[in-house]
C-alpha cells in the first residue's frame, strides 16, 4: 500500500460526499426496514418511512435509538441479515448493566479495518512501522479493531492486548515499536512503570500514541507527549456503531477529529430537546451508519458531547476532541461539571500526576465532591498541591470540593479504561 494512501473520496467535493451518503442513507434505512422488526415498529411509531427520505435533511424526522434498545433487544434481535452471514460477535462488558451484542458480516469487517487504517494513516502511522496493540482483545472492540486495521495498512502488528504491565515495556525495550495504541490512563501508567524500572521514556522507538476509549484532554496530550517524546492523537468510536475507527485526528494538525462521512452521517443535537444543531454548536453527538449491513443503527445518541467543525486537509468533517460525555456529568449545588475539567485543573499544578479519582459522597442531605490525586513524585510538597488545586477548582466552577493528596502509590492504576468516578452516596 503506498504511502499517499487516501481514498479518492477524502478529498472529494462536498457535493459528492454528500450524494453518496444520501445513496447510502436510503438503501441503509429501507434495508433495516425491511429485514428487522424493531426497526419497522420503530420507524412506524414515529409515523415514517423509508421512502420519507428525498435529502439528507429528511432523517431528522426519523427517530433516536439509544443504548437501551440493544439491551432490550438482547442478543441479536437487532439483526438485519441471516444468522449464517454473520462472521463476529462484539459487546460490552454488561458490568453496568445488561451487556450489549454488535454483530458483523464480512463487508462489515473489511469496512471497519478500512475506516482504522484510514485513521492510522493520517495518525502517521505507515505500513513500514510495528503498532503495539494494548487495547484489551476479546469481546471489547478495541483489541480487534485497532489489529484488524494494523493489518490492512500493511504494518508489523503486536498483539499483546492489555495488562502485563512488564510485558509491554520489554516489547517496547526490545521489539522498538514505532507506534502505540492504547488508553491515555494506561499509557501514563507504562511510563510510571518505567520510572521505577530507572528507563528514560523519552528515549523509547515510540513515535506516535494512538489514544481513545476514554475521555482525555489538551492538558494529559501535552503530559504524555513531554513523558514519551511522542505525538499523541486522538481515535473515536463506540462498540455500538462499530469501534475504533469513526472518527481520528490528524498528527499534523492535533485539532478535531476527521469523521469518515462516507461511512459514518454525524449529527449534533441539542441534548435536552433532540433539536438538530448547525455546524458549529455544541451539543450530543448522533451517528448513523451508512454501510453497516448486520446492524445497521440510524440516529443512535452517543451520549458524547463536540460539535462538527469543517475539514482541514480533507474535505470530510471534523469532531472536535471529545473530553465530556451526557452522563458523565455531575451535579454539585447547581453548578454541572465534567471529570475532564477536573482533570484539566489537576494537570496545571505543577507536581500533580494524572493518577486521579473523583469520590461522590453525601454529608447530610447535600452531595459533596472528593478529589483525590497522586503527586509525580514523594519530594512534592503535598500542602502547596492541596491549596492550589483547591483554588483553581473553586475559581473555575465556582464550587468548592474537598482536594486530598495521596501519598504516591495508594491509588489503583488502570490497565484499560480508568475508572475516574465512584459514587458512594449508596453507603451513606
Amino acid at each position: 500500500m503506498s504511502l499517499e494512501y487516501y481514498n479518492r473520496i477524502e478529498v472529494a467535493s462536498r457535493d459528492e460526499i454528500s450524494t453518496l451518503q444520501l445513496k447510502r442513507l436510503k438503501h441503509i434505512v429501507r434495508h433495516a426496514y425491511n429485514n428487522n422488526n424493531f426497526w419497522k415498529n420503530h420507524m412506524a411509531n414515529a409515523d415514517v418511512h423509508p421512502d420519507d427520505i428525498k435529502s439528507l435533511q429528511d432523517l431528522s424526522k426519523f427517530p433516536f435509538m439509544v443504548k437501551n434498545d440493544f439491551r432490550d433487544n438482547y442478543p441479536l434481535k437487532l439483526l438485519c441479515v441471516d444468522r449464517r452471514d454473520v462472521v463476529r460477535l462484539h459487546g460490552s462488558s454488561g458490568t453496568t448493566g445488561k451487556p450489549t451484542i454488535v454483530a458483523y458480516t464480512k463487508n462489515d469487517i473489511k469496512m471497519w479495518s478500512e475506516a482504522v487504517a484510514r485513521s492510522l494513516v493520517i495518525a502517521g502511522v505507515t505500513p513500514d512501522d510495528i503498532v503495539q496493540i494494548a487495547y484489551g482483545y476479546g469481546l471489547f472492540t478495541g483489541g480487534m479493531g485497532a489489529h484488524y486495521g494494523a493489518e490492512r495498512l500493511g504494518s508489523i502488528v503486536i498483539p499483546i492486548s492489555g495488562g502485563m504491565t512488564s510485558r509491554q515495556i520489554q516489547t517496547i525495550e526490545e521489539i522498538k515499536p514505532n507506534a502505540m495504541m492504547v488508553t491515555p490512563s494506561y499509557m501514563v501508567n507504562i511510563a510510571e512503570a518505567m520510572d521505577k524500572k530507572g528507563m528514560d521514556t523519552r528515549k523509547t522507538s515510540i513515535r506516535v500514541g494512538i489514544f481513545g476509549a476514554e475521555p482525555w484532554t489538551n492538558e494529559m496530550r501535552s503530559h504524555i507527549e513531554e513523558r514519551f517524546d511522542m505525538d499523541a492523537v486522538d481515535i473515536y468510536g463506540l462498540s455500538e456503531v462499530v469501534g475504533p475507527g469513526v472518527a481520528q485526528e490528524s498528527v499534523e494538525s492535533k485539532d478535531g477529529l476527521t469523521i469518515w462521512e462516507d461511512l459514518f452521517y454525524p449529527e449534533i443535537i441539542d441534548p435536552e430537546t433532540g433539536e438538530v444543531l448547525p455546524d458549529g454548536e455544541q451539543g450530543e453527538l448522533v451517528i448513523t451508519t451508512l454501510a453497516k449491513e448486520a446492524m445497521p443503527v440510524i440516529r443512535y445518541r452517543t451520549g458524547d458531547i463536540t460539535r462538527i467543525i469543517p475539514g482541514d486537509v480533507r474535505s470530510m468533517r471534523r469532531i472536535e476532541k471529545i473530553t465530556a460525555r451526557n452522563d458523565d456529568m455531575i451535579i454539585l449545588r447547581g453548578v454541572n461539571i465534567y471529570p475532564s475539567l477536573l482533570e484539566e485543573q489537576i494537570m496545571k499544578v505543577p507536581g500533580l500526576s494524572s493518577n486521579y479519582l473523583i469520590e461522590r459522597y453525601r454529608m447530610g442531605a447535600m452531595d459533596q465532591l472528593r478529589i483525590r490525586v497522586e503527586p509525580v513524585d514523594e519530594e512534592q510538597d503535598s500542602s502547596r498541591m492541596q491549596r492550589q488545586l483547591t483554588y483553581n477548582i473553586k475559581s473555575t466552577i465556582g464550587a468548592s470540593v474537598d482536594v486530598i493528596i495521596e501519598p504516591l502509590g495508594v491509588l489503583p492504576r488502570s490497565e484499560g479504561k480508568a475508572k475516574r468516578v465512584v459514587d458512594l452516596r449508596r453507603y451513606n
